[in-house]
């Protein structure tokens, strides 16, 4: 059953224009179009409405509500993004019906008898997929929450039980939470979208783990990514265009330092966009790339912007007018702004912002970009350009006092666990994980957890690599971090071992550190007497080569026999160092 609750949106034509209605409570779209009919039943839930510790629960509801349409050649997927999953399929009115009615009867009743192989299947898509240039930044910039989980790895998929997942399709899988667009003047009859009631879910508010921007990281050999946070409109769309092309002139066809350039604008939520822009380089040339990717940033936010730079940019997006069925194909964006609250345009009125957006309005926001922007360059850091090394270590002030655990690779490090969190506190400076800010608690069968706090920081809890961190000290932990927090593992095959110098490494056949020791000790010992044997006998030879040079006739034959002995215990010390390393 379907209700029109709007007028037609205005457009060029009102044969083509988007109009609303609504289906059975959820809001619809329709558009003409010419070919097969596709819709999307798009929700607004993503990652960023996770947590690190039930990261995945969204992309696992995905899966299962799929998981019964099996092979078809009905072309149809689904796809979980940071604040919405959609459903999507194209083909015949009859094919559509049938694909939408089984996704919501499947949201209703998910089919978690196959939850264990979906949790496996999902570990095994993250294992193959490839991670993008910017990667690292969300974490950085957000830290391990809301959308700083964009690329954290789905710890969901190790422990999220039915119940959860099924509370989680209750609540969020909703006829209030979604919106429903279709290419077609009508709604196909026999659409029956069964869905609970619920709410709208707002979007996740933006948090930050930076103290100040513009701010960078030190990331991977081979590439420099920029991310930057500003407001959403028609001229960042453009200016992420013209950097973009900046890139490409200046470090590429100019410079010949990166094959790959870009600018990507992406909306963020109903206010603000994220502007990704990148470049690549070989490991000889990133000084020069990240010099010059600088120099482009510091020359647009200058204001040199030629006016040839606009049109042409403007003039790309203009092309995307002239698209067959242009207002089918913006039903996805359009769902998507009514589903998150941003406002939508017509045709005419985003050619009008289009043809006034200035050179100064580029300017703008080349300004609002290095404000907010996060740079990740390999090799040397960019303070250099004005950007402040962001935090690789908690603020002083968080070092917390309890039992001190020396490390066993380095005395000078040391785990401190307190009774409001824990910090490993090292000769640069503390990290620190309260229990209050844990997001996610890895817990190994062997005693080893590893926390997670909201600003990303983690620390890795080895009984095998501090001294003295017994099962008590293990036991105290879990017990003050939240149990919502705690994600529990399986056996895992290797569990970390201290590193220790080859003097102090065990033996092949397995002795400790303090018999290795003794066992070398006689040969050390040799090692050193040698060592200075050879020495003394050099001086001896420089000196008596001195006394021989001042002779009215100085003997070469007494001279090179001195220095011919001096190879002796060079010798017999490179035999011992020998005898020693074989029976370390």
């Amino acid at each position: 059953m379907s209700q029109e609750i709007t007028a037609t949106v205005p457009g060029p034509a009102a044969a083509s224009a988007i109009r609303e209605t609504e289906v059975q409570g959820i809001r619809t779209v329709l558009a003409a179009g010419s070919g097969p009919v596709t819709a999307g039943l798009v929700f607004r839930v993503g990652v960023a409405d996770e947590t690190l510790a039930t990261s995945g629960i969204t992309h696992l509801v995905e899966h299962l509500a799929l998981h019964r349409h099996g092979v078809s050649d009905l072309h149809y997927n689904g796809a979980t993004a940071a604040t919405y999953t959609v459903f999507h399929a194209t083909g015949t009115a009859e094919e559509i019906v049938g694909y939408l009615n089984g996704v919501c009867d499947a949201l209703r009743d998910l089919p978690l008898e196959r939850l264990e192989t979906e949790r496996e299947i999902l570990r095994t898509e993250a294992a193959g997929r490839s991670q993008g240039p910017n990667h690292l930044l969300p974490l950085w910039r957000y830290g391990a929450q809301g959308y700083g989980l964009a690329n954290c790895t789905e710890l969901g998929t190790w422990h999220l039980t039915a119940d959860a997942v099924r509370d989680w399709a209750t609540t969020h899988f909703t006829r209030d939470n979604a919106v429903l667009w279709i290419t077609g003047d009508t709604v196909p009859e026999g659409l029956r979208l069964d869905l609970p009631a619920g709410e709208r879910r707002p979007l996740p508010a933006a948090t930050s783990a930076l103290p100040t921007t513009p701010a960078f990281i030190q990331g991977d050999d081979g590439i420099v990514v920029l991310d930057a946070v500003v407001r959403r409109s028609v001229a960042a769309s453009l200016f992420a265009e013209v950097l973009g092309r900046a890139l490409h002139t200046d470090l590429r066809q100019k410079g010949g330092y990166s094959y790959a350039t870009a600018g990507h604008y992406s909306p963020r939520d109903s206010e603000f966009a994220t502007i990704t822009a990148f470049a690549d380089a070989l490991p000889q040339k990133q000084d020069a790339v990240v010099g010059g990717f600088v120099d482009v940033l510091a020359r647009l936010r200058a204001g040199r912007i030629e006016q040839s730079e606009l049109d042409s940019a403007r003039g790309k997006v203009l092309k995307a007018f002239d698209t067959p069925d242009l207002e089918a194909a913006r039903l996805p964006s359009y769902a998507l702004n009514l589903l998150t609250g941003h406002d939508n345009q017509d045709i005419e009125e985003h050619k009008a912002e289009l043809a006034a957006v200035t050179l100064d309005d580029l300017r703008d926001v080349a300004r609002e970009l290095r404000s907010t922007a996060l740079l990740q360059v390999p090799g040397r850091g960019a303070d250099w350009a004005g950007f402040a090394e962001a935090p690789q270590f908690s603020p002083e002030s968080s070092r917390l006092t309890g039992t001190r655990h020396k490390a066993h690779e380095n005395p000078r490090s040391v785990l401190i666990v307190a009774r409001e969190g824990i910090t490993y506190d090292t000769p640069g400076g503390p990290i620190t994980v309260r229990y209050d800010e844990c997001v996610a608690m890895i817990a190994f069968p062997d005693g080893g957890r590893r926390l997670t706090g909201l600003d990303g920081f983690q620390i890795a809890v080895e009984p095998t690599l501090f001294a003295l961190l017994g099962p008590d000290r293990i036991a105290a932990i879990d017990a003050a971090v939240p149990a919502s927090a705690v994600v529990r593992m399986p056996a895992r095959e290797h569990i970390p071992q201290p590193r220790v110098p080859e003097s102090g490494a065990a033996g092949k056949n397995g002795a400790g550190r303090t018999k290795g020791s003794a066992r070398l000790l006689p040969w050390t010992i040799g090692i050193w007497l040698c060592g200075i044997a050879a020495a003394l006998w050099a001086l001896l030879a420089a000196v008596a080569t001195s006394l021989e040079l001042d002779e009215p006739q100085p003997s070469g034959v007494a001279i090179a026999l001195l220095w011919l002995l001096t190879g002796i215990p060079l010798l017999l010390l490179r035999a011992l160092r020998t005898g020693r390393s074989n029976r370390a």
